[in-house]
């Protein structure tokens, strides 16, 4: 009994539409003059035009396709750049800001003067270290003297130890201070005593722009103190966070599609490059590390934007169509299927289709017995025609 139906169902579908086809191929009109009649088959009816009207309207056709469709994990985060792409500015000796005028946003580059201290206790050392070094070369002639003599047994092994120690001592504090005045921006080969400054300067430790400044003028800083920071924004990346339950989807490589937070409408390209491994107690996440896919898109990024995006984990091959071809009336969907080409008439039938995800510009086809992937769907001019 059900293949009868079936048959009958089915004969009578084709005999609607043979009929309606010849009831139409007579007719002349080169205007677009859209023809529908309802079959007994409420969820779907004939529509004929010519192909001229199809000419002249631009209507599209393309056929029924399998596409892919990601099952998606969403996630959200910030921009951030690599730790050696940030540097926080401070001072190794304290002293009184007397030059600075920079701004949040300005461009610095590497060994560029950002702003300069100036401290008494800096003459003291650069005073030191010359008094060491007048010192040292005495020191090491005394030495090798008494070691000469030490050996000749003409003096005291006494006389000789303690002129080998005073050198040494000497030798690791000459050593010393000049680690100190490299630290402190001085080139301990050209200082002499008529060159000994009060100021120090600091400069740029990369190329970057300034994001913070907390440096005023006048102020003292102390060697804990942050007198400015700066980011190189080269290389920047995505930081987002998934909860565990989600951590065994992800994969390195995984396509990361994202948007800016106060901008919805423009979308991005990423994907996974690595994979965190721990678990925040607190929040129950994982970190998950991005790379974008054109590092171009970069110059529309600032560190610490925030994103929303989904990371698309398994794939599914689905029957779809374009998203153009779907016509929304009431609350059913529809598309026109091409039927029959006689003669300078197009037969459409406009069929009731349940959608599913949409991605890319693709919808899914949920009722994929109604469908074949021979079926060629107007993706262009249904509007118009289903509307009527």
């Amino acid at each position: 009994m059900l293949y009868i139906s079936t048959l009958f169902n089915y004969t009578r579908k084709y005999f609607f539409f043979s009929i309606v086809l010849s009831l139409f191929v007579s007719c002349d009109s080169s205007e677009v003059d859209v023809q529908e009649s309802e079959s007994s088959d409420t969820k779907s009816s004939a529509i004929i035009i010519s192909t001229k009207q199809f000419e002249n309207s631009k209507m599209v056709l393309a056929k029924v396709s399998s596409h892919a469709f990601h099952q998606s994990i969403k996630t959200y985060g910030v921009f951030d750049v690599p730790p050696e792409n940030k540097a926080s500015v401070s001072a190794y000796f304290g002293g009184y800001v007397k030059e600075l005028s920079l701004l949040e946003g300005q461009k610095v580059e590497k060994g560029e003067l950002l702003f300069t201290l100036e401290n008494p206790e800096y003459i003291e050392i650069q005073q030191e270290f010359l008094e060491v070094k007048g010192q040292l070369d005495y020191l090491k002639s005394d030495y090798e003297r008494q070691k000469n003599l030490a050996e000749d047994n003409i003096t005291s092994q006494k006389v000789y130890l303690k002129a080998e120690a005073e050198y040494k001592t000497s030798l690791v504090r000459f050593e010393s201070m000049k680690k100190k005045l490299a630290l402190m921006n001085l080139n301990p080969n050209t200082l002499t005593a008529k060159n000994i400054k009060s100021e120090i300067v600091l400069t740029s430790p990369l190329s970057g722009y300034i994001t913070s400044v907390h440096a005023t003028r006048g102020m003292y800083l102390n060697p804990d103190n942050i007198a400015l920071t700066i980011i190189n924004p080269d290389h920047m990346h995505l930081e987002l966070n998934i909860f565990e339950k989600d951590l065994p989807k992800i994969k390195v490589n995984q396509k990361i599609r994202f948007k800016l937070q106060n901008d919805s409408h423009k979308e991005f390209d990423a994907y996974v490059y690595l994979v965190g491994k721990f678990i925040d107690q607190e929040k129950r996440s994982a970190a998950i590390h991005g790379h974008l896919s054109d590092e171009l898109d970069a110059k529309y990024f600032t560190p610490g934007m925030y994103i929303e995006a989904d990371i698309f984990s398994e794939v599914d091959t689905l029957m779809a169509i374009e998203q153009s071809a779907i016509i929304k009336v009431e609350t059913s969907n529809y598309v026109l299927v091409k039927m029959e080409l006689k003669g300078d008439k197009i037969l459409f039938e406009k069929r009731e289709v349940l959608v599913g995800q949409s991605r890319d510009g693709f919808t899914e086809i949920r009722n994929t017995d109604d469908f074949s992937l021979n079926d060629e769907i107007l993706i262009e001019g249904a509007f118009n025609m289903i509307g009527e």
